[in-house]
């Protein structure tokens, strides 16, 4: 037997194990850390043995017959495609915990497409009390320190303790160590992805895009009417009209609303949060502290940021925690209000938790009506 074959054997019974793993989801909260151990036993065997082996195995020169050279590629696509559809989310990291590779499981398990991670720091993902931990763990399993376990939680689900399993692989042709990361959620199984409609024909309309750019729309008409019957009345300032227009996007658009008026000196105006108790702990906050307010109100240009990494962006509470962190923010949205090139304040809004992070669509939406609310500011007091 060549050894083509035998490593073709041997790559054959670890799909066959790899198709007892996806069987064994369905096992009960007790068991799960026995498949989960047999999954990275799995895997490690695929980093220790099987890749090793085919390393040797493509290192035979340049002289290789066609057919060989086909069967590589065929071994090599066959190891791509026990990675995509291996049952546990798995990433494939660097040292800097920047993103090479997602499988399935993994972009269904953290709701973040594989084309948007790639290229991203994985940490991205995780709440900000995890996220150094997490880096230096991914760090020293790089270094050749071991594999480490600990465990995280995702920024859109904090109450779900996940626990993440890193080792060293050393895939060819890279010149540095690659950490694999498999995730697994504690005291629950991996949700599984929606299977495609059998006998469908044709592209199914997306019915969730559908029912967003439809309330946009009706908050555009909403923001409409309300700038409009504010500026009849001049008697107004142009605190009360920023404040009217905060109120149509609180709740509806975002979870915090918070508005500063002003360009050289900026003060706070509006605060609506969750509750009156975290709206008053920003109310007595200095813009002037806050990064991405000074900044778009000295650029005139909206910030659009998904998943924060520098929780201090928008600067501290009086006890030093961040506030980005303190409000668990997924994204932002900072608009400046300009009228021809003048700054006349500043709109920031927040998301949090599980909902859904702004769109690029509804920041343009939210530059529109930026405009608009600062139009309907000139003409008052």
């Amino acid at each position: 037997m060549t050894q083509t074959d035998e490593f073709g054997e041997e790559l054959a019974d670890f799909v066959r194990r790899v198709a007892e793993l996806k069987a064994a989801r369905s096992a009960s909260g007790g068991d799960l850390p026995t498949v989960l151990d047999a999954a990275i036993f799995e895997l490690d065997h695929v980093a220790d043995r099987l890749w090793p082996w085919y390393e040797r195995l493509s290192a035979t020169g340049p002289s290789r017959a066609p057919s060989g050279e086909r069967a590589d590629r065929q071994e090599q696509q066959l190891l791509r495609t026990v990675f995509q559809r291996f049952p546990q989310p798995v990433a494939l990291v660097d040292r800097e915990t920047v993103v090479r590779r997602l499988n399935f499981a993994a972009t269904t398990f953290t709701g973040v497409r594989a084309g948007y991670a790639t290229g991203r720091p994985l940490t991205g993902l995780l709440a900000h009390a995890d996220r150094a931990a997490f880096r230096s763990q991914a760090a020293a399993v790089a270094r050749g320190e071991g594999d480490r376990g600990l465990t995280v939680h995702l920024q859109q689900r904090p109450s779900v303790p996940v626990h993440a399993t890193l080792t060293a692989v050393h895939p060819r042709g890279e010149p540095r160590t690659t950490v694999l990361v498999v995730l697994q959620p504690g005291g629950s199984t991996v949700p599984a992805a929606p299977a495609p409609a059998e006998g469908a024909t044709g592209q199914v309309p997306d019915l969730t895009e559908a029912t967003r750019h439809a309330a946009l729309m009706d908050l555009l008409d909403t923001m409409t009417t309300t700038l409009l019957t504010t500026r009849a009345d001049a008697r107004l300032s142009r605190t009360t009209v920023l404040e009217r227009a905060a109120h149509v996007l609180h709740g509806r658009f975002a979870d915090w609303v918070i508005a500063d008026t002003g360009a050289a000196r900026l003060s706070r105006t509006t605060v609506l949060a969750p509750s009156e108790k975290e709206a008053a702990i920003l109310s007595a906050q200095d813009p002037a502290t806050c990064p991405l307010v000074v900044e778009a109100a000295r650029g005139g240009s909206t910030a659009l940021q998904i998943r924060p990494e520098d929780p201090y962006a928008f600067g501290h509470d009086e006890n030093g925690t961040p506030v980005l962190a303190q409000a668990n923010v997924t994204s932002l949205l900072c608009v400046p209000l300009r009228v021809e090139g003048a700054v006349q304040g500043v709109l920031t809004l927040f998301r949090c938790g599980p909902r859904l992070a702004f769109s690029m669509a509804e920041a343009q939406a939210m530059d529109t009506m930026s405009r608009h609310i600062a139009l309907a500011m000139t003409g008052t007091r």
